[in-house]
């Protein structure tokens, strides 16, 4: 009857479960819960022990996680709760989903040695796609396109089309897409389009179905309106004056122009006025003055209309001759000259009578004072000191008191606590800077009066003085009444851009085609504009930011960008040459860069750490694809190996293997450091940083090694060991110091060694140093020599951790015992073996954390005779720092064999 019992056990042990394959979909960067449950025999509801669990998931043939003999393992970007594996649940959390962790997964349960369950789940990421529009502007009936770009969406295909008012212009078009460097894809859609006026209140949007998921982005599409424009010149009698010339531009939409003025290709600035026709579009006239020496120059003079949404600017130009008719000087004709003597008689009369009524009030007329209009600096330039003036005449202008507003702030001079001398200074009260000036009374050219002449020196401020005013209250020394007040015309705030150099870069869809990039920065009014040119004329920008308005930053500045294309194999040549001229109202010359040949930017791998046989450490940085192949490398050590820490210190001794050909101008090179072997802690912990530069880089490339140090840690000369009262010993080695840490494998026996188990556990030392702690605890016995698996641990002992691994000579180690010999004789076999199971189980609950007793079998070493082999104890300790292993090892004296037979 037992017998029979025993066999429907292992019957219902052998049922294995077989999970229905499951499929799980997941966006990126979220948590995702691999389910693996089983459902344990009834029979052993209850008893389950943990020693005799094994489960384990893998990934194409890779395994994820593992857990056996009590111990677990697991990869860095899962875990599971070991704790829930009594219930059934061996589920594997997947801690960060990334396209890398995709695929099928496989969950293996073993109990007991015998396989319960095997479950598979197909893990997938789906992303969805992010929509944007580029370009909204167009012009009037003139081709455009417009452009929506996709980009982050996961697995391919889309599918995408164009609507307008709601209503499809094309059906949807399934699109691949190409893959980015992280692993997602991207994809644009184009729709060409005839604007008309219709179009300028029309609502388009651009519509994407992925994965079942419908997306639309809409936006009211932004329709220029080409001007007309006209040049002419206002008549001038001689060329030795300046002549002012204008320009008409009407019929325009929207009211944002950039006018500029060209004589022979240089730009002059002027200042913008605009009126609104009855249909909603604008009208403008725009002066400029030219001096007598540009007139004298001659030559064809034009204005360029700039708009957003359109490639090439809107021109007019008129030969300066044609405009500025040169006539002789004119001959006075007899009338003439009798009409221009009655005039002059005319005057004289005039003037006579006038002085005559104005002599009684002489004395007034002493007390007047005559103020001039607030003088402007001609430019305003950001951080460049300006001066804005006043003039005021009369013969008591030593009483008159000037007080200066900025709109409506009063203006004090904040100069008291810093100095005028040297460069311009930073704002140092909220209102910037500000230094007041009174020169006077001065000596006027007429009689008897006087000149006073107020000033204030500002350093303009976009922030501050953006769209403001100056204004200047003239009044008498002690009293309230404001004689005059003087308002001074609203002044354009100037700032010249930054233009970086031109940068070359291979297009992400087409490798042949190469685009060219100039980005301007801290700039102000936001108007400016790009011109490409090439050897044989000018090239058309395929896409600017300077045509859209560009925003401004936190401080008022502005920044744009225009690009433009060419084929690869006419920059490869080396004599194609193009430039680009950048034209702004800040500066008195357009600023121009030129190509410097095809660029690449470079691929810097990981840092590659190899130990070398003297123990010494080669680090090692990889740098691919790259042209030019003018390259520089560095090598610098962060400061303490903090993480935040930015400060870093020059290594020197690196050298650079290379640049070395790989193909028509793709060059690679080979980065290396040696770092000689160290004990120091903080050279050990101190990160090792390879900066990469290169002209295709705007910042340089930087890769991160830390710990690249392996130190070996201090190894006792002998191994420590305390004897129980009941024969078990606890053998202990603490090692001190060292990095990484170190390895440390057991055994023991007679003649021949088997491996045992041990515990570890890691601390730091007063000194600061790691020590690392290996307890292994074991019994002697004279039975058979075999392998401690898991029956053995089922028949052995636990000894309590606590005290054993941190103090192993300590007295009275308690340890849970086996059962007395002979105590349960009476008993039969299956009730033998499950009070066994029942013993286990009640001490793991009573200490999770005991320390496991080996079983030491030793033969005898010679059948005939009754002396047993002494038993001997070893450890073998590993770590990268040391080129062999290291054996410390006890052996069993004579006197103990004595004692013990």
């Amino acid at each position: 009857m037992d017998l029979g019992c025993k066999v429907l056990i292992c019957v219902s042990l052998a049922v294995i479960n077989y999970g229905t394959a499951v499929e799980i979909q997941a966006s990126p960067n979220t948590v995702t819960i691999l389910p693996c449950n089983v459902t344990f025999p009834d029979l052993i509801k209850g008893t389950i022990k943990e020693s005799l669990i094994q489960a384990s998931w893998v990934k194409n043939n890779s395994e994820i996680a593992s857990f056996g003999d009590s111990v677990s393992q697991i990869n860095e970007d899962f875990s599971w709760d070991v704790a829930n594996f009594v219930k059934g649940d061996f589920s594997l959390t997947i801690i960060k989903d990334s396209l890398g962790l995709q695929g099928v997964y496989e969950c293996t349960v073993i109990y007991n040695s015998t396989q319960l369950h095997f479950d598979n789940v197909t893990f997938s990421i789906v992303a969805s796609p992010t929509l944007n529009i580029p370009q909204q502007w167009v012009a009037l009936e003139r081709e455009s396109q417009l452009k929506c770009s996709v980009f982050g969406y996961y697995p391919p295909p889309i599918y995408l089309s164009w609507t307008k008012n709601g209503q499809d212009l094309q059906p949807l078009h399934q699109i691949e897409g190409e893959q980015t460097a992280d692993g997602y894809f991207r994809a644009d859609r184009n729709l060409t389009i005839w604007p008309s006026s219709d179009d300028q209140n029309a609502t388009f949007g651009c519509k994407v179905l992925h994965s079942g998921v419908e997306q639309q982005l809409e936006f009211q599409l932004n329709v220029t309106f080409i001007p007309k424009v006209k040049l002419s010149a206002v008549p001038s009698a001689s060329s030795k004056y300046p002549l002012t010339i204008y320009c008409d531009i009407e019929s325009f939409y929207p009211e944002d122009v950039s006018v500029s003025w060209l004589q022979n290709g240089t730009a002059l600035p002027e200042h913008p006025t605009t009126d609104q026709n009855p249909d909603g579009t604008y009208t403008t006239r725009r002066f400029y003055t030219l001096s007598p020496a540009q007139r004298q120059q001659g030559g064809e003079v034009g204005c360029a209309v700039d708009q957003p949404g359109v490639l090439q600017a809107t021109r007019a130009s008129e030969n300066l001759e044609k405009l500025d008719p040169r006539d002789d000087t004119p001959v006075l004709t007899k009338s003439a000259k009798a009409s221009v003597a009655l005039m002059v008689i005319s005057l004289v009369l005039v003037f006579l009578l006038c002085f005559g009524f104005s002599w009684r009030r002489r004395d007034e007329k002493k007390k007047s004072l005559s103020i001039s209009g607030i003088i402007l600096p001609p430019r305003v330039i950001v951080g460049q000191k300006g001066r804005v003036t006043i003039s005021i005449e009369g013969r008591r202008v030593d009483r008159v008191l000037t007080a200066w507003f900025l709109n409506d702030t009063p203006i004090f001079d904040t100069t008291i606590a810093a100095s005028e001398k040297g460069p311009l200074l930073p704002s140092r009260v909220e209102m910037g800077y500000y230094k007041l000036h009174t020169q006077g009374p001065l000596h006027s050219t007429k009689s008897g009066t006087q000149q006073l002449i107020s000033a204030l020196t500002f350093i303009p401020q976009i922030s501050i003085h953006k769209g403001a005013v100056f204004k200047c209250q003239v009044s008498y020394v002690g009293k309230d009444k404001i004689v005059e007040e003087r308002v001074s015309e609203k002044f354009t705030i100037l700032s010249t851009p930054d233009v970086s150099e031109i940068q070359l870069a291979e297009t992400p869809n087409d490798p042949d085609v190469i685009s060219l990039t100039v980005r301007a920065s801290h700039f102000h009014p936001d108007v400016i504009t790009f011109r490409w040119f090439c050897q044989g004329g000018e090239l058309s920008p395929v896409a600017s930011q300077a045509s859209s308005s560009p925003r401004p930053n936190s401080e008022g500045f502005f920044s744009a960008y225009s690009q433009c294309k060419l084929p690869r194999s006419e920059l490869e040549k080396g004599s194609t040459k193009v430039w680009v001229s950048v034209h702004h109202i800040a500066l008195k010359q357009p600023v121009t860069r030129e190509t410097r040949g095809f660029i690449k930017r470079p691929c810097v791998s990981e840092i590659i750490t190899t130990m070398n046989t003297d123990q010494s450490v080669t680090l090692g940085c990889e740098i691919t694809d790259f042209y030019p192949p003018n390259v520089s490398v560095v090598w610098l050590k962060m400061r303490e190996g903090l993480q935040d820490d930015r400060e870093e210190e020059l290594v020197t001794g690196g050298e650079l293997f290379g640049p070395l050909q790989t193909q028509p101008h793709l060059y690679k090179a080979t980065a290396t450091l040696r770092r000689p072997p160290s004990l120091d802690k903080q050279q050990r912990e101190a990160g090792i940083i390879c900066r990469v530069e290169h002209c295709s880089l705007p910042e340089p490339i930087e890769r991160l090694c830390r710990n690249v140090e392996p130190a070996g840690p201090y190894i006792p000369p002998s191994i420590s060991v305390c004897w129980s009262s009941e024969g078990v010993g606890v053998f202990s080695l603490l090692l001190k110091g060292g990095h990484p840490k170190a390895k440390l494998v057991w055994a023991a026996g007679g003649a021949t060694l088997l491996p045992l188990v041990s515990s570890e556990t890691e601390d730091i030392g007063d000194n600061g140093q790691r020590e690392l702690k290996s307890v292994c605890a074991l019994e002697r016995s004279t039975g058979p020599l075999r392998l401690p698996e898991k029956e053995r641990r089922r028949n052995g002992h636990a000894i309590k951790t606590k005290a054993a691994v941190t103090d192993p000579h300590t007295e009275g180690i308690q340890y849970i015992d086996e059962k007395v010999d002979g105590e349960n004789n009476n008993i039969t076999q299956e009730e033998d073996t499950k009070s066994d199971l029942d013993e286990d189980s009640d001490n793991d609950e009573q200490d999770p954390g005991a320390l496991h007793i080996n079983k030491v079998s030793l033969s005898y070493s010679n059948p005939r005779e009754s002396e047993r082999a002494r038993l001997r104890v070893c450890v073998e300790v590993s770590h990268p720092a040391l080129k062999l292993p290291v054996y410390r090892s006890w052996t069993e004296p004579n006197e103990e064999m004595s004692s013990s037979m």
